[in-house]
This record gives C-alpha cells, structure tokens and sequence, in this order.
C-alpha cells in the first residue's frame, strides 16, 4: 500500500509541475495519467527512462547488469545505479542493449572491475525512489554518492541530459562505452574525443542479436579535459582480460551548476548520430525538449478517452497505452539512412522510415490488433519495415532487433499481422509483394537467408519442412513440435485468407488444408494436444502440468495452455473435442486445475495463473473469450473482470509477467474497453466486461467509437444487455467495419449472469 501512495504521490506531483506542458490550454494531459514505474518490478522488465513514442533512443537508468530482471537494465528494488545508457528493450524475457553508459562523478573516478558476479559497477551510486521521478519523456533521480542531480529528456533520435552538480573541483563524467547489458561480447570498440565538449564512438556486440551496431555522439555544454582508459581488463582476478574503452572526463563546478550533455545513437555510422542530434537538438533547451516530449505522448494518449471514477485503474489504461507507445523504434537517421537486414547502410527516406524490434510471437495476438484501432497509418508502415526487411535478409523475421534475425520464438507471424491488415481494409503496402513473402517464410527453404550459422536452424526449423511433407511435426524430429504445429496452423490459415484475397486457388486450399493440422495433435484419451513421434505413437509419460523451458513440445507452457490454440477455427476445436457441452466441461476444468508446474525446469514464463491459464504469457491470451463462442458469455466477463482486478496493478510489480514489447499492455486496454479479437485476421471482437464507464476511440477520419457501460461497478461485471447503434446485439460479437463507421456500443451491466 505504500508503494503505491508514493506512487501516486509522484504522479500526482507530476500533475502540478507540469500543468504548463499541456499541448494546447485547456487540452487533458495524458501524461499526468502514466506511471513509467508499473512493471519495473516482478518480472515485468519494463523501463522508466526517457522516450518519446516509437523513438530510436532510450535513455534509461541502469540498476543492474545481468541475468533475467536486468533485461530492460532497471529494477525497482535495487538500490544502486550504475548510470544511464541510450538503449533499452521493454518487457523482453531476452536480454540486450544498455549501449554507451554515461555517469556523472565528484571526486575519484573508480572504474576497477567488481567482478564476474557483481551487479554493480565501480562508480554506481546509492539511490532513494523518494528522490527518484519518472513521467512520459523525462526521467529524473539524485545520486547519493555524488550529490548530484540527474535529469533526462529525449527526441525521436537523441537525448538531452541535465546534471546539477556541487561546488566540486574534481566533478565529471564517465563514459562507458564497453558497458552493456547482459555483459555482452564487444568485438569490435572505437572511442574518440574530438575536441573539448565532444566525443564519438562506436562498437559492435555479439548477444542476443549476433551483429549489433552501435555508434554514438556527444556534446558537452561545459569544456572538459579527459583521460581515455583503453587497457584490457579482468571481471576477476586471473580471469579472461577484455577490451576497456572508457572515458573519465573532469572539470571544475560552482554550486548547483548545470552540465547538460547532448547524445545521438545511429546504427549506421558516427556521422550519422551526430546529425541526429544537430537536426533534433540544436540548442541547449533542455525544458524545450521536455515539454515537446511530453506533447508527443499527450498527442499519442489522446487516440483513447475514459470515463472512470477509479484513478489507480486510469492511471493503469494510460500507462498501458503508454508501453504500447514504447516499440517498435525508428530506425531510420535524420539524413534518412538506416542500417539493413544485410548488415549494411541503405538510404532510405526520413517519410518512409524502417523500424526495429519486432517482437511478433507476442505482438499478433494484439498490440497489431489494437494499433489497426487507434493508428492504422503507423501499423501499415511496421508491415513496409517487415516487407523491407525479408528483402534484404531473405525472409520475414520471427524476432528482429537492430537489423538482425535472432531466431527467437516460433511461427511466422509477420503472416497474421499482414492477413489482418488486409482483411480490415488497410493496405497501403504492396500486398503482392507481402503476400509472395508469407509462402516464402511458410516453406521449408534455407537457401538466400543472411544470419549466422547459429541462428538459420531456428529462423528455418525443420519443423517446417516436416509439416509440408508429412502433415505434421513429428515430437522426435524438432524441439516444441506441438506449439510450432498449432501455430503453423494459424499462420497458414491467414496465408489461405490472403491466398484467397489474390485469387490464388490452389493456394488458398493448400494452405487452409495445412490450416486444419492442429486436429492431428488431439488425443482424444487424454483430451489434449500432445507430441506425436514419426511412428505415429504418442510421446510418453505424458503430464499435461509439466514444462522443461524450451526443451519440450511445448513453448514457454504446457499441454495446459497449448490445447486451446486454435484461434482460426474455434467450432472445429469445439467439435474435436466432442462437442459444446464437453467443450465447455474441459474449458472449466483449465481455470479450476491446481495451478502446480511439474518438470526440471519450469519455465518462469508460465505465470499468472488462474488455474492452468497463465495470464502472464501470450499463449493463454484469447482463452477467456472462448466461453462467448459456446453461448456461455457470462463466464468471459466474469473471469475478464478477474484478470483485469487481480492480474494488473498500479505498482512496480503490478504486470503477471513480461510486458512483451507492449503486448500485455494491449490485451489489458482491449479488455478494459470492453472487447478483444481473438483471432487476427478474422475481424470481429469478442465482448466482454468493461472496466469504465465510458471509452471513446479517436479515429483517423474524425469519427469516434464509444462503449458506454451503464450501471457499471465492480459488483455489476455480468452483461445484461448489449445495443450497437440503437440496435440490440443477440451474439457478443461485432466487427471492424463497426468501429471503423463510428457509432456506440451500449453495454447494461447487472450483478448475476444472464444465462
């Protein structure tokens, strides 16, 4: 309770030092709603930095350095900061990123080696949250060990920093550019001090992205001398030695004086970031900065109003909608060049940029949903990137970060995102291209794809190969066959609808045959999907509880959450599993099963849990509205109503497992509205139990969407009564061309559940 009493404390604090930051007089400042910290504790991985929406920089604090809950680089429990790098990854379960570490210093400038397992660095300082603010495009703390005020802002492509120091004679900077997260390999390291306010960089990393660029610019307001530490270094004593490239930087200060430094990140050259930071930050206007970075998430927040009584659930939506507002990032310069999937820099153009970090496993379920609502313009060009992207590389990326394929996670979900574009009307790509792209990535064909080595088996699984020729994944031929089998299905269900769309027929039955695949995996003795070996024989012992993290039939789950994947063809499900009524009997028993995991090495991702449904992964994440398919509404809103009250919080640790690159962000603003799409690329929304009483969606042609909840409270979750338009709804369903005309979907709500 105290956490979130200060919490809200600081919020509010934000409210009245910021009422002259609203983008126009009289307009709401959405950003007094957004608490930056909800997440940064539990395993939500998510960062309080300084970003603007879908911005190319993230200047962020840097509490810790490895091993899971360093994945964003901050976490709310530590207490210690090692500074604050320009690149940062929000609510991944994968580390990376934390590039050139900057840290204001007073006195001796430590940077000996701590240790293999140490989390701190040499000059990390002590830190209080009392003194810690962190608000939409501006981030603020006080260094206990210096003494020294830090405050960050941010444009698209650079940042500005503002430093209050103390009288000092010995106060500065280090510059770390060897620095990361996750400890990553530096292959190669360059660092340069240009004059005596400005220093450039650049390294190469080898992590989770195997050919990370990174370059840098600074500029300093104050004149420094410095001493560059270029040694070889050990963690430990007698330990490997590895390349050092810091910068100490010193200089005299007068009592509360102000440094402000400028930084640009490019991927593509030095040259580049210094542009970045000469096209958006021309002046020392640091509060010009703030206030504009604040009027970009103000303009962002607008696209959805609220009606709500209840400010820890306000300040929930719009921190919500402000994570989904966080990724993907520009990845195109000021000058309009961008580092390709080749590895190589491409001009390209400042209108039409690239984007990065694509994190689709998680992403297609809804955040691209939800973005075909509230910004259609800025999903279509995430399509151009991944259109551009499979021709420079050779095919769509599963998880693509700074230009690289990882190969992480399973299916091929560029598909979905494409199929449901298309299928609501927004095609401003070329579809053509798209759609000969989806066969492309769907086939087994390893031939003319750019990755390393490591990757290709995971970007290309043989389970595709398996799939095409025999019609299944066999559980002894490749790792997690079941969940790549069930979400092969999918995939090649939403190539079928495009296939359809081009007049494609042979396609379009090729691939709606491989779309019923899933039904070779129920096995109807234990009612659940399960691995079939290439004998035929299922995989025995069979425990539909147990997980061994990635080293299963499954994927970041169990036979639990997997068996409900078939978002395509719901009444097929249904029929497989002998009908409505023993649909509904099993569907039950997944939220009233022991909520025990059984295996050596349970994943962690497997969080949330109601019953078997795990609510902090994306596999579970249509579950709830299933009910609705067989005329049981009332069980989707009371378990909704569960969720959104028992699973989401304002808090640090009030998100049930990693924010996933804004994807729980977006189930949960779906939901509070009142609705969710279970399958993308089928474009109809499935109603549920709103959260408020009034939400209005702006929509691009000046018409807006309203579900108005009357009698709503939290006793009255049950749906008595739906009218879309004056019209009264008989099935909880409406479709796209329902929000996309305007109009009102007016929900009654009662307190028992209409059967």
């Amino acid at each position: 309770m105290k956490k979130n009493m200060k919490l809200n404390f600081m919020l509010m604090s934000g409210v009245l030092l910021f009422g002259m930051y609203s983008c126009t007089p009289g307009a709401q400042d959405y950003s007094s709603y957004v608490n930056p910290f909800i997440g940064t504790g539990g395993h939500g991985h998510t960062y309080p930095g300084a970003v603007v929406p879908n911005g190319m920089i993230q200047p962020s604090p840097d509490t810790r350095i490895y091993q899971w809950d360093a994945c964003s680089g901050y976490y709310y429990a530590d207490s210690t900061m090692n500074g604050f790098s320009h690149t940062h990854l929000n609510g991944t379960g994968c580390g990376d990123y934390g590039d050139v570490l900057l840290m204001p210093t007073v006195g001796k400038q430590d940077y000996h080696a701590m240790g293999e397992e140490s989390q701190q660095m040499a000059y990390a300082s002590a830190l209080s949250h009392d003194n810690e603010v962190a608000q939409p495009g501006y981030y603020s703390v006080f260094l206990d060990r210096y003494q020294v005020k830090a405050e960050l802002t941010a444009t698209k492509r650079a940042a500005i920093h503002r430093y209050t120091f103390p009288k000092a004679e010995d106060a500065g900077f280090i510059l770390d550019l060897d620095y990361s997260l996750q400890r990553q390999k530096n292959e190669e390291m360059e660092l340069e001090v240009i004059s005596d306010t400005e220093i450039r960089g650049r390294k190469k990393t080898v992590y989770w992205a195997f050919d990370q660029y990174i370059n840098f610019y600074a500029k300093f307001s104050k004149p420094f001398t410095y001493t560059l530490v270029t040694d070889s270094m050990a963690l430990d004593e007698g330990g490997p030695l590895f390349p050092t490239a810091k910068a100490l930087l010193q200089f005299q200060t007068e009592n509360n004086e102000e440094v402000l430094v400028k930084v640009g990140v490019s991927a593509v050259d030095m040259d580049g970031a210094r542009k970045n930071v000469e096209a958006e930050i021309p002046e020392w206007d640091f509060n010009g900065v703030r206030s504009a970075a604040r009027e970009s998430w103000n303009n962002y927040l607008a696209k959805i109003d609220i009606e709500t009584s209840d400010k820890d659930q306000r300040v929930m939506f719009y921190t919500a909608l402000y994570h989904t507002g966080v990724q993907p990032n520009l990845f195109t310069d000021a000058d309009g060049r961008y580092l390709g999937m080749d590895l190589k820099p491409h001009q390209g153009s400042v209108e039409e940029p690239i984007y990065t970090v694509f994190s689709l496993w998680d992403t297609f379920r809804a955040y691209h949903p939800l973005m075909t609502i509230i910004d259609p313009d800025l999903n279509e060009a995430f399509i151009r990137s991944l259109i551009r992207k499979q021709h420079e590389g050779g095919v769509y990326p599963m998880w693509e970060l700074a230009g690289n394929y990882t190969g992480t996670m399973i299916g091929y979900h560029a598909a979905s995102i494409i199929a449901d574009a298309y299928i609501k009307g927004y095609r401003n790509f070329d579809v053509e291209d798209a759609y000969k792209a989806c066969i492309r990535v769907a086939e087994y064909d390893t031939t003319g794809i750019l990755c390393p080595p490591l990757v290709l088996p995971h970007l290309m699984p043989q389970a595709k190969y398996w799939k095409n020729k025999i019609g299944y994944v066999p559980c002894d031929k490749d790792n997690e066959s079941v969940a790549k089998a069930l979400e092969y299905a999918y995939d090649d269900w939403c190539i079928s609808v495009l296939a359809d769309a081009m007049g494609d027929e042979p396609n379009e039955e090729k691939y709606a045959a491989f779309a019923k695949g899933y039904q070779v995996y129920f096995d109807a003795s234990t009612r659940f999907m399960r691995g079939l070996d290439s004998e035929g024989n299922w995989r025995t012992p069979f425990n539909p509880r147990s997980s061994n993290h990635r080293s299963d039939d499954y994927c970041e789950g169990t036979a639990w959450q997997w068996t409900w994947f078939v978002p395509h063809d719901i009444d097929g499900l249904v029929e497989l599993m002998g009908g409505r009524d023993a649909f509904i009997g099993k569907l039950d028993s997944l939220f009233i099963a022991d909520s025990a995991l059984e295996g050596d090495m349970v994943s962690a991702d497997i969080s949330g849990l109601i019953g078997q449904y795990a609510h902090g992964n994306e596999p579970s994440h249509h579950i709830t509205h299933l009910y609705n398919y067989v005329d049981q509404p009332w069980r989707t809103q009371e378990l909704v109503d569960q969720i959104l009250h028992t699973l989401y919080f304002n808090d640090p640790d009030g998100l049930s497992g990693n924010e996933d690159c804004g994807q729980m962000s977006a189930w949960f603003i779906l939901n509070s509205m009142g609705f969710y799409q279970v399958c993308p690329g089928k474009p109809i929304y499935s109603i549920g139990r709103p959260l408020f009483e009034k939400s209005t969606i702006q929509l691009k042609d000046g018409k807006t969407f309203t579900v108005i909840a009357h009698n709503n409270s939290r006793e009255n979750k049950y749906v008595q009564s739906m009218v879309l338009n004056g019209k009264k709804l008989d099935k909880p369903f409406f479709t796209h061309q329902d929000i996309v005309d305007g109009g009102t979907l007016e929900l009654t709500m009662g307190n028992v559940p209409l059967k």
